[in-house]
């Protein structure tokens, strides 16, 4: 799927690409370096980007480990997602042009490095008047709730949605898109130090009720749904527990979509939520999705198109960050990898 990545021998320019490599699978502050990579000219369906900036997200740290469901031909580049501006094009390249902002429909890529080539297919144009890191972490995360709130349930204003992972990535762009859309969100989250800041975090975001998970189990949840309508969707990346006590509160006939599992727990289904309750269970990859629509990308093409739309209003801001020069990377990993740090850590390429 992915070619294998051409590591620049020493006497080539020290003008060449930088990225961050990894030969074998672990730990990422253990296996990835900084080193020079090879960049040719474009061939006929080809384009060269130069990098501008590139998120660290779980699913990179997992294909780094060796624990993703895609993994690249080692060696590779680390990263899934990004934003970079065309350079140069093949000469069959059709849909992109010099300057163009692109950021990738596949995973695998490798976005952390300066600059690469990639295939014409596994980019898509986005406008350059969005923030950088606006569009930088717009391919997973973003596209991922608007995957959740549109394909599962017909959902209206006045609905209601009920999510863990609230202060995650998804949750926050879920928040955000139901918010656009007029749907009720109940956003659960666990209890931490900071729990007041990031309650008015949400809020701010659009969120209508915050709790966490032990306010989840309590008896007095019901007396949210005397004036609310039980929702007909649930979105679960934890697993576990908390999986249960969301499925508790869903309406009858409503639809669960799991779509990660940061318990490391299964998903535990009591039979009556089967039996009398109708609920329906699925699973969501944003990955499949767009692979699946690779031959024919309207939907793809308007999905991004609308959240572009949606960022220029305001409607979905950039998640809080903090950026990195590629060579302060071991810190980036760190920071990504803390417990409770809801800031995105971005590698800034140039």
């Amino acid at each position: 799927m992915w070619p294998a990545l051409r590591l620049v021998r020493r006497h080539l320019s020290t003008a060449a690409a930088r990225g961050l490599v990894y030969e074998k699978h672990g730990e990422p502050a253990q296996v990835l370096r900084l080193q020079n990579v090879e960049v040719s000219s474009p061939l006929d369906y080809e384009v060269r980007v130069k990098m501008l900036a590139a998120p660290i997200n779980p699913s990179d740290l997992n294909m780094v480990q060796g624990t993703y469901a895609l993994l690249p031909q080692l060696p590779a580049v680390g990263g899934n997602e990004g934003v970079g501006v065309v350079a140069a094009i093949g000469r069959h390249v059709t849909s992109l042009r010099p300057g163009d902002w692109v950021i990738p429909v596949d995973a695998g890529l490798g976005t952390w490095r300066t600059e690469g080539v990639f295939n014409e297919s596994v980019l898509i144009r986005v406008p350059s008047d969005i923030p950088v890191v606006g569009a930088a972490t717009l391919s997973v995360n973003p596209c991922t709730a608007y995957r959740l709130l549109t394909d599962y349930e017909t959902l209206r204003p006045g609905d209601t949605v009920i999510q863990n992972a609230s202060n995650s990535a998804v949750g926050q762009a879920v928040i955000q898109l139901a918010t656009s859309l007029g749907i009720t969100t109940i956003n659960i989250v666990r209890d931490r130090p900071d729990l007041r800041s990031l309650v008015q975090r949400l809020h701010d975001l659009g969120a209508d009720h915050v709790i966490t998970e032990d306010q989840l189990r309590k008896p007095e949840m019901k007396d949210m749904f005397k004036t609310l309508p039980r929702p007909r969707l649930a979105l679960n990346c934890v697993g576990g527990k908390s999986t249960t006590e969301m499925l508790r509160h869903l309406d009858y006939g409503g639809t669960m979509v799991t779509y990660g599992g940061m318990a490391k727990q299964p998903v535990t289904v009591p039979v009556s939520a089967l039996i009398f309750k109708n609920i329906r269970l699925c699973g969501f990859w944003v990955t499949q999705w767009k692979r699946e629509r690779q031959q024919n990308r309207e939907e793809i093409t308007k999905m991004i198109r609308d959240l572009c739309d949606l960022v220029r209003r305001g409607g979905l801001v950039p998640p809080q960050s903090t950026q990195w020069p590629l060579e302060d990377f071991p810190q980036a990993l760190r920071d990504a990898q803390s417990p409770f740090l809801s800031r995105k850590q971005i590698l800034y390429m140039q």
